[in-house]
């Protein structure tokens, strides 16, 4: 089988990381350009730069398995040890659908009307409420979800008036990234498995800082909110403005609305999202997220909509949707299989655990939080915690750190994780939104500095990991 990045010779080993740098950097520079599109770029840039370093015939495979790889970022290889994201496919599949049909059948109607009659037409109390809608719904700790959710209720706010949608991407991909820290979510979960550290400890010591970060994202909707108030001014929405608003978003499909079945509708969206976020535990099995869609899709279709016709108005006014977004996450399959595959992944994680000096091994909690920013946005959740800071671990162990010092340090970098290609979900916020990917990293990573200082003061001026 392909050779470890470790087992390499040091000087291959930091040509295979430079390697898979150029390849993030490349879809970067050619996104945040815009020479091409972020799919081609997702998909040419790894096949070309794999393809070439694969013809070198010294890293261990040859251009002949980039094809391979490729295709195990998408399905997945156990061979490989490449877990692909169809998963995340399928479940996107039958999320963008179920939350559809529940746009369509009016079930965020209600929402909407509160939200409409409480801001007045203040642009300040939409940032507000978009922040705190987002900072609630993360809580399951599933971008796909909170996407959904937050954006089909603030859209419609959003349109009418006529502010941006950026502002709306930016405050919800920050918010996720703090609540993403729950134990339930990604990083935490893989922090506990790598190093084996209590979970509860973990978390009381990880709250601080996401209590301060939670405090920014709120400061930074009052920042834009006053700026879209300068731009804009309050607008004075009557009754009449409010029921337009609703019948706007409802009037090409009006005779799909179903407010008889509103409670039915928000009593099965309400047990879907607690198996999301309890599943595994109390008395609530473990159930991929990809089955609890679609078993609620089947439902919602049955009881909404009886006819077979309505039912295919559904699936073809919101397929559409899904399956640009889909289009996406393969994409990311790609890009991540052959980074992966290649061993491109491994060797950067190698040279980000090496790569630092040793004089700086007294201030080793810092260099984690420092090193966790680049190593979760060029890699995978699960190649930086499981791959890159158990080795980091050893050398904190070595410098009279302990496991939780760095296991606290290492979730500082979740502040721009989300802002990587690499994470599927923020392709559907892109599609819904219809921001431009490249300026909305840049917006995001501006104000995310914020949520990283946020973490760091938690981290180390509160819960007390010594720096």
């Amino acid at each position: 089988g392909r050779p470890r990045a470790g087992a390499l010779g040091r000087p291959s080993c930091q040509t295979l990381a430079i390697f898979g740098l150029l390849i993030v950097t490349g879809f970067m520079v050619l996104i945040m350009t815009k020479k091409a599109p972020p799919f081609t770029s997702l998909v040419l840039v790894p096949l070309v730069i794999g393809t070439v370093t694969g013809l070198m015939s010294q890293y261990g495979y040859t251009a002949l398995e980039i094809p391979k790889f490729a295709i195990a970022g998408m399905i997945s290889n156990a061979d490989l040890k490449i877990n692909g994201v169809a998963g995340t496919a399928i479940m996107l599949l039958f999320a963008i659908l179920y939350f559809g049909l529940m746009l369509s059948a009016g079930l965020f109607t209600p929402v909407v009307n509160f939200i409409l009659r409480t801001i007045k037409g203040d642009p300040l109390k939409v940032m507000l409420g978009t922040a705190l809608l987002a900072l609630a719904v993360s809580v399951d700790g599933d971008g796909s979800t909170t996407t959904l959710v937050v954006c089909s209720a603030m859209m419609p706010v959003y349109r009418k008036l006529n502010m941006k949608m950026m502002d709306l991407a930016v405050v919800l991909i920050l918010s996720n990234s703090i609540m993403n820290l729950l134990p339930w979510g990604g990083p935490t979960a893989r922090i506990i498995a790598a190093l084996k550290v209590d979970e509860g400890e973990l978390l009381r010591l990880i709250i601080p800082g996401m209590i301060l970060a939670s405090i920014w994202v709120l400061i930074i909707a009052v920042i834009r909110g006053l700026a879209e108030r300068k731009r804009l001014g309050i607008q004075n929405l009557s009754k009449e403005d409010i029921e337009a608003v609703i019948a706007e978003q409802y009037q090409e499909d009006a005779d799909l609305a179903r407010p008889k079945l509103v409670w039915f509708n928000f009593l099965l969206t309400a047990i879907i999202m607690i198996q999301l976020i309890f599943g595994g535990t109390w008395i609530f099995p473990k159930v991929h997220a990809a089955l609890i869609f679609a078993v609620g899709l089947a439902i919602a279709l049955t009881v909404n909509y009886h006819h077979p016709a309505d039912q295919r108005r559904i699936i073809e006014k919101y397929g559409s949707s899904a399956v640009q977004v889909i289009f996406m996450v393969l994409a990311a399959g790609v890009f991540m299989g052959i980074l992966a595959g290649t061993g491109m992944s491994e060797a950067m994680g190698y040279a980000l655990a090496t790569w630092v000096p040793e004089s700086f091994g007294s201030h080793w909690p810092l260099v984690v939080a420092l090193v966790s920013v680049p190593g979760t946005f060029v890699l995978s959740n699960d190649a930086f915690y499981l791959g890159v800071l158990p080795v980091l671990n050893q050398v904190g162990i070595q410098q009279g750190f302990s496991a939780m010092d760095i296991a606290v340090a290492s979730t500082a970098g979740q502040a721009f994780h989300l802002l990587s290609p690499l994470v599927g979900f923020i392709y559907l916020l892109l599609n819904l939104t219809g921001v431009d990917m490249g300026r909305w990293q840049i917006q995001s990573a501006k104000w995310g500095i914020g949520v990283f200082l946020m973490f760091l003061v938690g981290m180390f001026a509160i819960s007390g990991v010594p720096l």
